[in-house]
């Protein structure tokens, strides 16, 4: 668990995570660093986003699996990725590449 913690701490230090989330597969978060409402609420609805991703990728390939879903928006990415029976999320601001 001290390894977990770690890597968590390592992926947080980074300047531009706003935040991650560790769900159990019910969509209920276990470690987070958003206040409870804000981790509950991406939790559960990125777990059924995550449940038809990982369905599309199976109907379209059985020997297939989701490893990781990247959502990005004009203000943030969303990165999924369901392991076992959890899911780490981790939410960061998007940087857009300045135009030369």
């Amino acid at each position: 668990m001290a390894e977990v913690e770690e890597i968590l701490q390592r992926i947080e230090a980074h300047g531009s995570v706003t935040g991650t989330i560790v769900a159990n597969a019910d969509g209920i978060p276990i470690r987070s660093t958003f206040d409870n409402s804000k981790a509950g609420k991406y939790a559960d609805v990125l777990r059924h986003l995550t449940a038809m991703a990982r369905s599309t990728v199976r109907d379209v390939d059985p020997q297939n699996d989701l490893v990781v879903l990247r959502i990005s928006t004009k203000n943030q990415e969303i990165m999924i990725a369901p392991e076992n029976s959890y899911y780490l999320i981790l939410v960061q601001r998007f940087e857009r590449y300045a135009r030369t």
